[in-house]
């Protein structure tokens, strides 16, 4: 039977998402190691999780020596790369100044949550902070239904295990059946089979 097609937009379940990302990103980095083995290609692969977390594949040398000869090969990317750093440290002081806003916004709110700030948050630090604890609840969300996932798993893995245990066990109890049916069945012979001691005696 064939595949149906797959829409191509955001998984909305958490989990499915994660098992797809793993999977997809498997077969991603396996076909990379098979192009280039079987057209003697450099290649390198970088992914980043919606978590952070990077995979980095570099089937010849290292990812850093990749990105060195891209940079050398290409003028574009050389000549650029100066601004890039430029720009690069730009964008980190910016960065720097936002996380700091969004850090005092945080200790204000939690502060103003438990009652030990004096003053009063305004209207525009109170969405702020509205906006940070609707992403904790939904990281949170995730990262239990990862474990309920997770444990759920454990479960079924156990539960196949002493499903073969049970099985087993009862296989076992029906040999002994057998046998001792077999047993009581000779018991009842009137006439045992008997041989005399004295043939295999020297």
């Amino acid at each position: 039977m064939a595949r149906g097609k797959v829409q191509m937009k955001r998984i909305e379940n958490p989990v499915h998402r994660q098992v797809t990302f793993c999977k997809r990103r498997a077969g991603l980095l396996k076909k990379a190691k098979e192009l280039s083995v079987l057209c003697d290609a450099e290649i390198g692969v970088l992914i980043f999780s919606a978590h952070g977390k990077h995979y980095e594949l570099a089937t010849k040398g290292t990812m850093q020596g990749l990105i060195d000869k891209y940079m050398k090969s290409s003028p574009a990317a050389a000549a650029g790369s100066a601004t890039n750093i430029c720009e690069h440290k730009q964008d980190a002081k910016e960065e720097i100044t936002m996380l700091k806003q969004e850090i005092e916004t945080l200790q204000k709110g939690l502060r103003y949550i438990f009652g030990g700030g004096a003053s009063e948050m305004n209207l525009e630090e109170l969405l702020v902070l509205e906006k940070h604890l609707e992403i904790w609840i939904c990281q949170i969300r995730s990262t239990k239904m990862e474990i309920l996932f997770k444990e759920i798993q454990l479960l079924r893995n156990k539960e196949g295990i002493l499903k073969a245990a049970n099985q087993y066990l009862l296989d076992k109890m029906e040999e002994n059946v057998e046998f001792t049916n077999i047993q009581a069945v000779m018991d009842n012979i009137p006439y045992p089979l008997t041989v005399q001691n004295e043939i295999f005696q020297i």
